[in-house]
């Protein structure tokens, strides 16, 4: 399952740009090529560092990252929901609200990298388990119609986005 195997009906144009930033491997090379980058970032973070933010009202460091944690659980839990042919239509969720509710500026390095380890791993498993048919099931997320298989890539494109904003406006 490639990027490129994607029609756009299949996600919210929101997520395109995301979706596009994702290589042409298969979605779970992408994945561990994903959990490999974002390991190998974290542990060259220093724990000081993630109480940077870049600008005045912007999330610190600590409070992006988390961010990238909840929003893969959301996209997971998602995936899980249509995989299974639930028709239920999924409200969207207000980053927003969770960013200051995470209690990220008590979080170090060692639990963000510990949780992001075991929730890619996560994913890495319900996507494993998924066969193509199941990968192709569609259901209604925030308004809009959205493939299981798109959740996956979306995942991947989430995570590369907010990591090219680090190295552009976080790090030296």
């Amino acid at each position: 399952m490639r990027v490129s195997d994607l029609s756009a009906s299949e996600y919210n144009p929101y997520y395109h740009n995301y979706i596009l930033s994702v290589g042409e491997s298969d979605l779970l090379t992408e994945l561990e090529q994903g959990k490999e980058v974002m390991t190998t970032f974290l542990e060259s973070v220093s724990d000081e560092r993630l109480s940077y933010a870049y600008a005045e009202g912007k999330w610190t460091l600590a409070e992006l990252l988390v961010h990238v944690l909840d929003a893969e659980r959301v996209f997971q839990y998602r995936a899980l929901r249509f995989a299974r042919n639930d028709k239920t239509p999924l409200a969207g969720f207000d980053q927003d609200v969770y960013v200051p509710e995470s209690n990220a500026e008590k979080r170090t390095k060692k639990d963000i990298l510990e949780e992001y380890r075991a929730i890619r791993e996560a994913s890495l498993s319900l996507f494993r388990s998924l066969d193509d048919e199941t990968l192709k099931r569609v259901g209604e997320a925030s308004g809009s119609p959205m493939s299981t298989r798109a959740l996956g890539f979306i995942i991947c494109g989430h995570q590369a986005h907010h990591l090219k904003i680090i190295q552009e406006r976080y790090l030296d």
